[in-house]
């Protein structure tokens, strides 16, 4: 494990990447005003990038939070080139002036109470820790899983095959034991949600920024490899809170982020896995896209979903077998 001296968190950036998700953009800056007040000891700027949206979600910026940096972007750049257009903005990987750590948090995500203490201390506790993730919750108070081990064949069949509930919340599915998140205290994972993810800059600076490879999906996961392959750990850290109203800006374009999905999968996996295991991998992916569509035959034949939404699906699951 690397070790390093404790170093006082002191200048924080944070980043926000939009695409039409206005309201929940305006709730989630709300609530980093709110943290920001409440910790006025650390030095912070806020950066907000806008991947296009047509809401109007930049001129709501301009208006209501005026203190955050904003980029309007002229395309939809994705999560990991938008985040780091923002993250270079303020020197990383390499400036000298850069902030000490950086949170990168979804629009679609709340900072509760205490939430950015808590990350803070966190990180200034394990000082080999390159990131700290918050505990997630969805908007009605219900427990959202916010870590995950790094995946397996198992979790590929249990993403099609969902047996039964036990197992898909167990370990064999990635799933760390609520135990661990009710306990309160921070814990090693392997990888957390990019939808808040206080991210060590040293860590940057060995590690480099996102890889801009993935357009969404599956970035903070190879981040994550990456940090843990140059000798840093990964933690969640229970008492650091945050609202997830998870997908919202996937769920716009469901079937095109349905194949962002499988794609970024499989970039991870020719990353990090042998051929052997990619294969089997594959299999089972072809598979599982076979009972899919039975499923959604089934579904429009009792008048579930249309035939137009039956052909999305379909091309959707053909686009991903041809990956």
């Amino acid at each position: 494990m690397r070790e390093a001296a404790p170093a006082p968190i002191r200048h924080i950036g944070i980043v926000v990447v939009s695409y039409n998700v206005r309201e929940l953009l305006a709730r989630c800056l709300a609530s980093v005003e709110a943290e920001l007040a409440r910790t006025p000891e650390v030095e912070a700027q806020t950066w907000v990038v806008d991947n296009a949206s047509a809401d109007d979600s930049a001129g709501m910026v301009r208006r209501q939070f005026p203190w955050a940096h904003l980029i309007a972007s002229p395309e939809n750049l994705g999560f990991a080139r938008a985040n780091n257009l923002a993250l270079r903005e303020m020197g990383l990987p390499d400036g000298d002036d850069a902030p000490d750590a950086i949170l990168l948090l979804n629009p679609d995500a709340e900072l509760l109470s205490g939430a950015l203490s808590a990350l803070i201390e966190c990180l200034e506790a394990h000082p080999h820790a390159a990131v700290v993730g918050a505990r997630l919750q969805y908007g009605d108070g219900r427990f959202q899983h916010s870590a995950f081990r790094f995946p397996s064949l198992a979790q590929v069949f249990l993403d099609f095959f969902p047996i039964n509930w036990r197992l898909t919340e167990s370990r064999i599915n990635g799933r760390y034991p609520s135990a661990l998140y009710e306990g309160g205290r921070p814990f090693p994972v392997d990888f957390v949600l990019g939808a808040t993810m206080f991210v060590r800059a040293a860590a940057i600076r060995e590690a480099g920024l996102l890889d801009e490879g993935y357009f969404m999906y599956a970035e903070e996961m190879d981040w994550c490899r990456r940090f843990h392959e140059a000798g840093w750990s990964v933690y969640c850290a229970p008492a650091a809170r945050a609202i997830h109203h998870e997908g919202q800006s996937a769920r716009q374009f469901r079937d095109r982020m349905y194949v962002a999905l499988w794609r970024s999968r499989y970039r991870f996996f020719r990353r990090y896995y042998p051929a052997a295991w990619r294969t089997a991998a594959r299999a089972i992916v072809r598979l599982g896209l076979w009972a899919e569509a039975r499923r959604a035959r089934r579904a429009m034949a009792r008048g579930e979903i249309t035939r137009e939404e039956l052909e999305r699906r379909l091309a959707a699951y053909r686009e991903v077998a041809r990956l």
